[in-house]
């Protein structure tokens, strides 16, 4: 394929699904990701595009939001990879609030099969995962009914979820940086993700790699109020991500990568990797360091309970 044709096709898979990952661009069109990544900056120079760290965008990606279908196809195979991850946080029993989106999709379906517990949510997606899961209650938010990511949003949404209280939420956003955090392009889920945010005493943010590095117009969930990230190991070439997470490192996000483990960060340690379960310890102002974990390096059930309640005594 010469290279003009396989722009045209680039951009009309860009254009199609609103984002799409540098993996899959190069799986359509048959090269390498090396290939396809000259190819982006090259329709990016032309006003076509947006690059994004691991894919490529519609222009205008501060403002502009894509509807689920488009979402949908993004970076699907590490999405389930981070649910499967998320779901292993989640305890017999316990109550949690999961945020909108098609990674919270995900992880819902896996929480089917978790008996006794109790799902809050203002998705109507996660809900429909949840609606035969005969072991699990789910409880909505009231609201409007937002229907590009088919969410419950606006006042109504924001005052049910007042006096709640629960272990930790999930959410997803647009974008995730160390500087600013979890952001999302849309002012009404922002406002109801702060409120979920507002409930939980741990938060957990799902994000797979695409995302990172990627900054929104409004801020859902600051870094400092981030417990834990769970995301996908990012392409060896992608030393920005690994840098943006070792930033989140170090403002003392734990950090777990379903698959892998990511470039330690900074210049010193660019291009090399850590063994995947070599945790890499930072200080934290206030609280305990915060690390990177790969997927296969969860504290045991017991450490999570005992991190929980200690949690809520300092509260």
């Amino acid at each position: 394929m010469f290279a003009a044709e396989r722009r045209q096709l680039i951009l009309e898979m860009v254009r199609a699904n609103g984002a799409v990952s540098l993996r899959e661009l190069a799986r359509v069109v048959q090269t390498s990701e090396v290939t396809v990544r000259r190819d982006v900056r090259a329709l990016e120079a032309e006003g076509l595009l947006d690059r994004r760290h691991g894919g490529a965008v519609l222009p205008g990606g501060f403002t502009r939001e894509s509807g689920f279908p488009q979402k949908s196809h993004l970076a699907a195979a590490e999405k389930s990879a981070i649910a499967d991850v998320a779901a292993g946080l989640v305890e017999e029993g316990e109550a949690v609030v999961v945020g909108a989106g098609t990674t919270t999709q995900e992880l819902a379906r896996r929480l089917a099969r978790v008996p006794g517990l109790t799902v809050v949510t203002n998705s109507l997606l996660v809900a429909q995962a949840l609606a035969h899961a005969n072991r699990v209650e789910v409880v909505m938010t009231g609201g409007t009914l937002r229907g590009s990511n088919y969410a419950l949003v606006g006042s109504g949404a924001e005052q049910s979820l007042q006096g709640l209280r629960v272990t930790r939420a999930f959410l997803s956003g647009s974008g995730l940086t160390a500087e600013r955090g979890l952001s999302t392009s849309n002012m009404l889920s922002a406002s109801v993700d702060r409120a979920l945010v507002q409930a939980a005493a741990e938060v957990v943010v799902l994000a797979d790699h695409t995302k990172l590095g990627t900054d929104t117009m409004f801020q859902t969930v600051p870094t400092d109020v981030m417990t834990r990230l769970v995301t996908d190991e990012p392409p060896p070439h992608d030393d920005r991500a690994g840098t943006e997470l070792q930033a989140l490192a170090d403002q003392g996000v734990q950090i777990t990568v379903a698959g892998g483990a990511v470039p330690a960060g900074g210049d010193a340690m660019a291009g090399r990797r850590p063994r995947r379960d070599s945790p890499l310890p930072v200080q934290r102002r206030n609280g305990p360091a915060g690390q990177l974990r790969s997927a296969g390096a969860l504290p045991d059930p017991g450490e999570r309970e005992r991190a929980r309640v200690a949690d809520l005594r300092r509260r």
